[in-house]
């Protein structure tokens, strides 16, 4: 196997839930050291609701109990960064420093830390203490506003926009930026993410139409928000169908099979789409499937978890993996998205049990098992 790309780098990750641990998940996947540092009497609501996306978040970690509210513990930390050259933490502005555990005073200890903070609105500002998820996060971004229907407003879905491509990717691109940033001068950085501003930068193409043209979208106005025939169309078995034909090549296609003139023009987006639903709904779901799979024409069948699972394309591209598990057992999970010729991901276990390496981190970093003990005894260690 060759070499990971990011074999290198030691991260400590004091998130929690989704945004930071798929973050450091992406890290530990490209060969990164991630140790995932919990409180031991803080409950995680992702692990106890989802055990299996929480052993899926934390592969490739391995876990250690710390109660930072003991001043014992907060000097591990600062033994710990000393190899540990990167942190994540997601708490709100304000408790890593009254830990002891603040930027500040932690580059103090290694000038080329890199600490990232992923939270809801970022260090600065009248909400940066206030409390968000997902759905917030969109709401404010402006994103809510057009992503939906007429009838009814906003449309929940069913992934974490905000949290995920919001906080989660642009944490990794904002570590690794450090990371580049430090190997050329030595020193590290602060990396501030918020997730509201990380939802907000996807509203490009509508937000920069506000900015310049002073043009406010609205629901299904827009040619990727209902507006026009770019849609899921309901199929005759109760299934979706989605449909992006527009580029003239794509559409030409389209209307030969919809068995409309070639010569059609769209003179009210509405009234098409009107029209291609009534047509699509003469078919079931694998009558169209068959119909659209050998053309190229931006058609493609809306799948369940089931379908993409087995799809050809899923397959070919190795998205589907088996990890191991402590029992000897393997879990299915999704294989990192990224491919490269020269390197490739790790996939070693699942997600550890809540600390279940703290002795063997502290005998690495040269604590006897007496101090160990001391460190259970007191509580350091939960």
């Amino acid at each position: 196997m060759s070499t990971p790309p990011l074999i290198n780098l030691k991260v400590l990750d004091f998130s929690t839930l989704l945004p930071g641990p798929y973050a450091t998940m992406m890290l530990a996947d490209l060969g990164a050291d991630v140790l995932r540092i919990e409180a031991p009497d803080r409950p995680d609501l992702l692990r106890e609701a989802h055990v299996a996306a929480y052993e899926a978040l934390n592969r490739n970690k391995r876990g250690m109990h710390l109660n930072l509210k003991i001043p014992a513990a907060v000097e591990i930390v600062k033994h710990l960064i000393q190899k540990y050259d990167i942190i994540i933490e997601q708490f709100r502005p304000g408790v890593m420093k009254s830990l002891g555990l603040d930027y500040d005073t932690l580059q103090k200890e290694n000038p080329r830390l890199i600490y990232c903070s992923l939270t809801g609105y970022g260090q600065n500002g009248p909400l940066s203490n206030r409390a968000g998820h997902d759905i917030n996060f969109m709401a404010l971004s402006g994103m809510n506003s057009f992503s939906g229907t007429q009838e009814q407003g906003p449309s929940l879905l069913g992934v974490q926009v905000g949290d995920v491509a919001g906080g989660s990717m642009f944490s990794v691109i904002g570590i690794l930026s450090a990371v580049l940033h430090r190997d050329k001068t030595g020193e590290g950085q602060h990396v501030d993410v918020s997730m509201l501003d990380g939802t907000i930068a996807q509203t490009l193409i509508s937000a920069v139409e506000w900015l310049e043209e002073k043009k406010n979208p609205d629901y299904e106005t827009g040619l990727f928000n209902g507006g026009s025939y770019y849609n899921n169309y309901r199929t005759k078995d109760g299934r979706y169908l989605s449909i992006a034909a527009m580029e003239p090549k794509f559409f030409k296609i389209l209307l030969k099979v919809l068995e409309l003139p070639e010569s059609f023009e769209i003179i009210d987006q509405v009234a098409f789409r009107d029209l291609v639903r009534q047509k699509i709904i003469t078919k079931t779901l694998a009558e169209w499937t068959a119909i659209f799979e050998p053309l190229d024409a931006c058609v493609e069948p809306v799948l369940t978890m089931e379908e993409m699972e087995q799809h050809p394309q899923v397959q070919a591209r190795d998205m589907i993996i088996h990890m191991n598990k402590t029992d000897g057992t393997t879990q299915k999970q999704l294989a990192h998205p990224v491919k490269f010729s020269k390197s490739s991901p790790v996939y070693e276990h699942v997600g550890p049990v809540p600390g279940e390496h703290s002795e063997e981190v502290l005998q690495e970093f040269g604590y006897s098992a007496d101090e160990i003990k001391q460190f259970r005894d007191r509580g350091v260690l939960g």
